[in-house]
């Protein structure tokens, strides 16, 4: 796989009320929300990118012409929004948009341009949050067009192509809200149906499956009075070919308007210029496990979070390098009740890696509702920490002993299985279920990689205590 400076990409939502500024007392509301860009910020700024793109619905729209603002510096005001001292702003990559706009011509596509000194808040919003927390750097603003969905996904791989050519370690926010129409009273009225929009691209990103969004019918989109579907497709063309490390940070939809925070790929700069894939820091998790007891770490993270609606601490000690993992969740009776896991690092210690997977095993599996008080004395926890993989053939493959991980001809589409399931005994078997969690059709061409995993469960005797 080429290595790419793309090194993170995200969604982003952009309502004014968000900013405490503006919104007041009414900002607690979205309290989540805001939480979520605060950790959204953290990740971009780990990840080492010197310019973020960012591309807006509200920008101004041209019928034929994805939009560029362009001035030396970008600036934006709150002004509209009763907080006329709340402002944005950032200088302008000029030799990034120079990249995008020449990638963009070669595919036939043009770039407008627009004068700098008055942000959409779809541009300002989420830039406040970035600077807010601590993000400095230079910024690409661009708003899209009248095209087809089609163009957009085409114009997404442009910036990918320019951010390539560049070698500059890049971020790109796509900003924008989910349906409109989710309550009585909701600013573009309600619809019953409204949140099936919202629900299926919430799933696609949980489900790291985001090619989902691609084929969300225009009806369900056109019910939902959505403004971000644009955004995402230029995102998904942004992360063509890069390994997706998808996670929802926070969704939720208090004024009858979807807002999600999610994260649709990651790297780390300083990797990316070493050609050092980001999956090796696999490998560093796994030098002392012993005497770490990984199960135990699960259950405390999980029953203080729904006890206690908080996040623990990750504890010192040996697992302060980073690691992939999986958690899953039983009821002592051996049915499955959650299982979420990351296939690449995505945090910066394995202990950290874990709880967050742990949390989310129990609240946001989107198989099941999430695990209530009275349910956690009756639950079993297992970690698998996971080795990094390595490509191989068919006849290699062991499900009893490897995981695998599928992948189609474009690597936009990836599945896993983890090794040793009940009920799984072929290779076929194995193969044919994770190219399904990928949404690969049967028949089309595979690569494949294997993985050994180490497995840390509970015993009845740990369970007791």
């Amino acid at each position: 796989m080429s290595v790419s400076s793309i090194v993170f990409a995200g969604i982003a939502p952009h309502p004014p009320i968000m900013i405490p500024e503006v919104g007041g007392e009414a900002a607690e509301e979205v309290r989540a929300s805001i939480d979520a860009m605060r950790d959204f910020t953290e990740r971009i700024i780990q990840s080492g990118a010197e310019t973020v793109v960012l591309i807006s619905p509200h920008a101004p729209l041209d019928a034929r012409a994805f939009v560029a603002y362009q001035d030396d510096r970008l600036y934006g005001s709150f002004a509209n929004f009763n907080a006329p001292e709340t402002e944005v702003e950032a200088p302008l990559d000029e030799e990034m948009l120079s990249a995008i706009a020449l990638a963009a011509a070669a595919r036939g596509y043009e770039i407008a341009g627009v004068k700098g000194y008055d942000l959409d808040h779809g541009t300002a919003v989420p830039l406040y949050f970035l600077q807010r927390n601590g993000w400095r750097g230079r910024v690409v603003a661009l708003g899209y067009t009248f095209l087809s969905s089609e163009d957009h996904f085409n114009f997404g791989s442009c910036i990918k192509e320019a951010a390539d050519k560049s070698d500059k370690p890049v971020a790109f926010v796509a900003s924008g809200d989910l349906s409109h129409r989710l309550k009585p009273g909701a600013p573009a009225g309600y619809h019953k149906d409204a949140h099936f929009f919202d629900q299926e691209v919430v799933e696609a990103i949980h489900a790291c499956a985001p090619e989902r969004i691609i084929k969300i019918p225009q009806e369900m989109r056109r019910m939902a009075g959505e403004c971000g579907y644009r955004s995402m497709l230029v995102a998904l063309g942004v992360t063509v070919g890069l390994s997706p490390l998808c996670e929802v940070l926070s969704y939720e939809a208090p004024f009858g308007v979807g807002y999600m925070v999610a994260q649709l790929t990651r790297a780390h700069a300083a990797e990316k210029k070493s050609g050092a894939p980001h999956i090796a820091l696999n490998q560093a998790a796994h030098e002392d496990l012993s005497g770490a007891n990984l199960p135990e770490l699960a259950r405390l993270a999980v029953e203080t979070y729904v006890r206690e609606a908080r996040q623990v601490k990750p504890p010192s000690s040996n697992l302060n390098q980073p690691g992939a993992c999986f958690v899953s969740i039983k009821t002592l009776t051996g049915d499955l009740r959650g299982c979420i896991g990351t296939i690449e690092p995505v945090r910066e210690s394995l202990a950290e890696e874990l709880i967050a997977n742990a949390i989310n095993a129990a609240t946001r599996d989107p198989r099941f509702p999430p695990v209530t008080k009275d349910e956690l004395p009756n639950l079993r926890y297992s970690v698998d920490v996971l080795h990094a993989p390595e490509p191989t053939r068919l006849e290699e493959l062991d499900p009893k002993i490897f995981g695998v991980i599928v992948e189609d001809e474009s690597e936009t589409r990836r599945g896993l299985l983890l090794p040793d399931i009940e009920g799984v005994e072929t290779v076929e078997q194995q193969i044919e279920i994770a190219a399904r969690k990928a949404g690969i059709a049967p028949g089309d061409t595979l690569k494949l990689s294997r993985f050994r995993v180490e497995r840390f469960g509970e015993s009845a005797q740990q369970h007791n205590q």
